[in-house]
């Protein structure tokens, strides 16, 4: 099979390559899924990366990316059978595993393998992964949150994004704060642009009790104005930062009783994940989730896909398209 990888880390156009190699076999509990799209997430960039000073291979040989979309072309031992010939959509191949969605061929367990409705095209499915399941858990990790309100940082992010049309679908208030025009997001209640006196608007909307869930994309630029923002009671829950030691406003979140979720998506429980796909899965086959697509690559072009994701010159996803 054509695939993409890496044998050391560093820049994408010295490290990336493609060629040929075997398919992989599903193990047990697995599926193997002929893809048609793998979708590029920042991680996958930062892994490929000396992120965080991690410099040590942690396999051989990477074939990276952790989503995609296609067919499930083969079963592992004590895999449900209803699965072969499903198009599906996967998130999780490259997590704690050396070979992900940026080849012909990839193998997931299945329970991190969804089905892609009818109404959902290919490149939508291979958008769904790292962001759903991030924006799912950000959102429900503590209960549910029909009637509360919540508010998303980054509302026109991938994961923000997600997160919004998913705590709408849960019977939320949504305000999703964004760096451009506060132009209607769907799924959003309202749409504030991020800068001074957002703080005071986020109050007049709530009557000033704050709201009670954050999604937050920049924990370190954001602590100090969340810690402000929550309600009594409330959820600060944060899947990024840019520094990663940030100071922390202690008393004004002990104050307000706050809770602090810290969002490691590779190492969300197993039951999350499957709540997770179920729910992104609804979301996406209603119409409520879409992501738009900035550009798509060939798997031979990798190199520039990667670099496109480092550099966006157009918001959106950066997919590689695999061969028929």
């Amino acid at each position: 099979m054509r695939a993409a990888w890496y044998e050391k880390k560093g820049p994408a156009a010295k490290v990336l390559e493609t060629g040929e190699m075997d398919a992989p076999v599903p193990g047990p509990g697995e599926v193997r899924i002929r893809l048609r799209y793998s979708g590029i997430n920042p991680g996958d960039v930062k892994k490929r990366q000396t992120w965080l000073g991690a410099e040590r291979m942690p396999y051989p040989r990477v074939v990276p990316h952790n989503d995609g979309s296609g067919v499930v072309d083969l079963l592992g031992p004590g895999t449900p059978a209803e699965l072969l010939g499903r198009r599906v959509w996967c998130s999780y191949a490259q997590s704690y595993r050396p070979h992900g969605t940026a080849a012909e061929y990839t193998t997931v367990p299945a329970h991190c393998v969804g089905p892609l409705p009818e109404e959902v095209t290919a490149e939508q499915g291979a958008c769904l992964g790292i962001p759903g399941i991030t924006a799912h858990r950000a959102v429900f990790a503590d209960g549910p949150v029909t009637g509360r309100t919540v508010l998303v940082v980054g509302g026109r992010g991938a994961v923000g994004r997600s997160a919004v049309a998913l705590a709408a679908r849960g019977g939320a208030r949504v305000i999703a704060t964004v760096t451009g025009p506060p132009e209607p997001e769907p799924g959003a209640d309202h749409v504030l642009t991020i800068g001074d006196g957002l703080a005071d608007r986020v109050r007049d909307l709530t009557g000033g009790r704050g709201v009670d869930r954050i999604v937050e994309v920049a924990f370190d630029a954001n602590v100090t104005l969340d810690a402000e923002l929550l309600a009594q009671g409330g959820t600060l829950a944060t899947y990024a930062t840019g520094e990663p030691r940030p100071p922390l406003p202690f008393w004004p979140l002990a104050f307000s009783n706050a809770t602090v979720r810290l969002l490691g998506y590779d190492d969300f429980p197993p039951d999350a994940v499957r709540a997770a796909i179920k729910d992104v899965t609804a979301a996406a086959a209603a119409g409520a989730l879409r992501h738009p697509i900035a550009q798509t690559f060939a798997l031979e072009a990798i190199a520039a896909a990667h670099e496109a994701l480092e550099h966006p010159s157009v918001p959106g996803r950066v997919l590689l398209s695999l061969p028929a």
